[in-house]
């Protein structure tokens, strides 16, 4: 069992002693900040935005690197990402949808190559 100090004079939420126990037998680094607005059970508002801010961004790259290379594979990941990063509300609604049509994009010039040249590649050649 560890114990961890807690500075009472910098906490900003208010807790009981029973979460001070809970938080002192838990990993200090595992455990994520509470907020006095999540509900019980709920993962903490500021790690979810993120990571559904992350989403958006990494669907709006990926989309715009499937228009260059790898349209089978990034296209579908761009969408996904964007679908995820949109379903949970991400605070970069814009760039989710960007992703979005990137990858549906990438999947129309998909198309384009194979209907055209017969073959998932560019043919800059002529």
């Amino acid at each position: 069992m560890t114990l961890t100090l807690i500075d009472r004079a910098r906490r900003t939420d208010h807790v009981t002693d029973r979460d001070l126990i809970d938080e002192g037998t838990a990993d200090a680094g595992a455990a994520p900040e509470k907020t006095p607005d999540a509900a019980p059970g709920s993962a903490p508002r500021r790690a979810t935005g993120r990571e559904a801010d992350g989403l958006a961004v990494a669907s709006f790259v990926l989309g715009l690197i499937g228009l260059l290379v790898f349209n089978l594979l990034l296209g579908p990941t761009a969408i996904v990402m964007a679908l995820l990063a949109l379903a949970r509300r991400t605070r970069r609604p814009g760039r989710a949808y960007l992703g979005l049509a990137l990858g549906v994009a990438d999947l129309v010039v998909l198309a384009v190559l194979v209907t055209v040249n017969g073959t998932v590649a560019w043919d800059l050649a002529g």
